[in-house]
């Protein structure tokens, strides 16, 4: 059992050589995007496979660069939430 969460930590999920959340953050502006464009202005869809490759090739090198670029943005999500501060002191103060 210790073997695959140490796998799972080591190798962080991917899609084609690309970190996971990064790659579907991609895709997740450029098809909208796409299909906009391809309705308002009859803009031909092969444009757009082109941007769609330099952004994943982005992607790859982010993640060839820091492998858990994912987990980080996760973990941003998380930790940057505003908390209530009990007295007026600048900065988040997680504990009174």
């Amino acid at each position: 059992m210790r073997e695959i969460i140490l796998k799972a930590v080591a190798n962080p999920p991917k899609i084609l050589w690309g970190p996971f959340l990064p790659v579907l953050l991609n895709l997740g502006v450029q098809f909208p995007i796409m299909f906009m464009f391809m309705g308002t202005f009859n803009v031909n869809p092969l444009w757009f496979m082109s941007s769609l490759v330099v952004g994943h090739l982005i992607c790859i090198a982010l993640g060839v660069r820091d492998p858990h670029i994912s987990a980080m943005i996760q973990a941003y999500g998380q930790a940057a939430k505003k908390s209530n501060n009990l007295y007026k002191e600048k900065g988040n103060k997680f504990a009174p």
